[in-house]
């Protein structure tokens, strides 16, 4: 069907945007690999292992990736699937990246919570599916792992039952122990998947499907275990239901080895079939933009340092209704002013190529689009604002100055840019001036990334200070002289013209408000109770 003939709502009815979510090391950006690779959409598989031949995921493009390991940076690839455009978002896990986290989760429809089979349901992953569940984001859950020792088949859906509230419905069951895995139990079908692996995991993983009487003659009591097990399941209810999936009552479960491409094709294949396609958007007055309305979107990243040669920027824009044609003009809502998108790209991890046309669902890249913000709407046609994406409260603080004082320039640049980008809030005062402003993290690790982009991306290496505040309020201008000459205590100003009370401890906060209680001191909105 052609972009010509097929009209706006079609070409939504074809896409499905997608997060995967999970705790640290539980396999997200090997399992992003893996989908490409069943999709046909790259022809070796990287890893994040450090496997002879595989060099790095095509998701995992910083330095700092690549060295630990670990995602950092959310990234956006789109690929085809059979008649079914996915956009698949890969997030960070770790907690100190969360924000970053959150704000892809705004622009997704739905999520695969991607389980350790060892560990079953950690910390982050229970942060990220709360705001799942408060958005009202469809999960689909893949217990990863099953090669290696972990915890049996039904504790895991018993934990996923008590813990999250929705029921497990699993469409495959493994055949074998954690560790000792021999194939997947189909369970629509009642047939056995038995794969042959890969070497290394890098290509797609071979399957024979074999009857149930091949199956039991093959794995014998295994895969009698396994019939058994799944019988029950379904006795009890734990059966696949499409609407009670599409209305978060249901989790669709899947199991496999990423590593090793085992149980992706069941993945992809619930994906194109019963993940949501893109559908209207609430603006800030509550209502529903439909998808073929005119042209709509909003930013929820701003990247740069994507090319190294040309340290451009780029603003990820969700396309939420009309059509998005490269070179339209359109409104930016915040300034009122026209943007023009000439230089659009669609990326593929760190790579990218000009992108002509997207619909709704979509995710475009808009190259050096330095007055866009995340969280700002553009539209064309009648006005439209979407939701501000929320600014979390920063839990940890540094000094910061430029190494080298002759890079002021490229210093008050990477500043800026990494404001904006949100790997850092930068908190400036009076008392400190211009030359040594104050960072506000989420976490510690923001920091070090930080500093490797201000070194790489921006060439003004930095020295930190630590500063010993762990506390923060809101204050206002006519409180803010008072506040700024109180012990324990400095005033900053955010970005976004905020004022900020730095305090040495909760308890200061509290004696402050006792003894001077005209001075405004408030409370922030947690950023992620903001987004859900």
């Amino acid at each position: 069907m052609s972009a010509m003939t097929s009209t706006v709502a079609e070409h939504a009815a074809r896409r499905r945007t997608v997060a995967v979510i999970s705790h640290p090391d539980a396999g997200k950006s090997t399992l992003t690999e893996a989908l490409l690779l069943h999709a046909r959409a790259i022809t070796e598989a990287g890893a994040v292992h450090g496997k002879r031949g595989r060099q790095g995921t095509v998701s995992d493009w910083m330095s700092m990736e690549k060295e630990r390991g670990i995602s950092i940076s959310s990234a956006a690839i789109q690929f085809a699937y059979g008649d079914t455009i996915i956009n698949l978002v890969d997030t960070p896990g770790h907690s100190d990246f969360s924000e970053d986290t959150y704000r892809v989760l705004s622009a997704v429809d739905a999520a695969i919570m991607l389980v350790d089979a060892a560990k079953g349901l950690e910390t982050q992953t229970m942060k990220l599916f709360e705001v799942c569940r408060r958005r009202g984001i469809p999960i689909i859950t893949m217990i990863n792992k099953w090669d290696r020792p972990g915890r049996a088949a039904l504790d895991l859906m018993d934990e996923i039952r008590d813990r999250t509230g929705m029921l497990p419905t699993p469409l495959t069951w493994p055949v074998g122990d954690p560790g000792h895995f021999e194939g997947l139990l189909d369970v629509p079908s009642g047939r056995m998947l038995r794969f042959t692996r890969s070497d290394g995991g890098a290509r797609v993983a071979e399957w024979q499907t074999l009857e149930p009487a091949e199956a039991e003659a093959s794995s014998g009591a295994a895969w009698v275990s396994a019939r058994d097990e799944a019988e029950l399941l379904g006795l009890d209810g734990y059966r696949h239901d499409p609407e009670t999936f599409q209305l978060g009552i249901t989790t669709p479960v899947i199991f496999g080895a990423a590593v090793h491409n085992i149980g992706v094709h069941s993945l992809l294949e619930i994906l194109a079939d019963e993940a949501p396609a893109a559908m209207p958007r609430v603006d800030v007055d509550g209502e529903a933009r439909p998808v073929d309305a005119e042209f709509s979107a909003y930013v929820f990243k701003v990247q740069s340092g994507l090319d190294t040669a040309h340290r451009d920027r780029i603003a990820f824009i969700r396309v939420c209704s009309g059509r998005f044609e490269r070179g339209m003009t359109v409104t930016h809502a915040r300034t009122g002013r026209p943007f023009a998108t000439k230089y659009a790209h669609q990326l593929f991890g760190q790579d990218r190529e000009v992108v002509d046309e997207a619909f709704p669902g979509d995710i475009v890249g808009l190259v050096n689009a330095t007055m866009l913000r995340p969280g700002d709407t553009l539209h064309s046609g009648p006005g439209v604002q979407f939701p501000a994406l929320p600014v979390f409260t920063p839990e940890h603080f540094r000094l910061v100055r430029a190494v080298d004082v002759s890079k002021h320039k490229q210093f008050r640049s990477g500043l800026e840019s990494l404001d904006q980008e949100g790997v850092v809030q930068v908190l400036r005062s009076t008392r400190r001036g211009d030359q040594s402003p104050v960072l506000g993290a989420v976490g510690p690790l923001q920091f070090e990334v930080f500093a490797d982009r201000m070194q790489h991306d921006f060439n003004a290496p930095v020295r930190f200070e630590p500063l010993p505040y762990e506390a923060v309020m809101r204050t206002d201008e006519a409180s803010a002289e008072a506040l700024d000459r109180q012990r324990e205590c400095e005033v900053v100003r955010r970005a976004d013209g905020v004022l900020l009370a730095l305090l040495s401890t909760p308890w200061r906060a509290k004696m402050i408000a006792r003894t001077d209680p005209d001075l405004t001191l408030e409370p922030l909105d947690d950023g992620a109770a903001a987004l859900v």
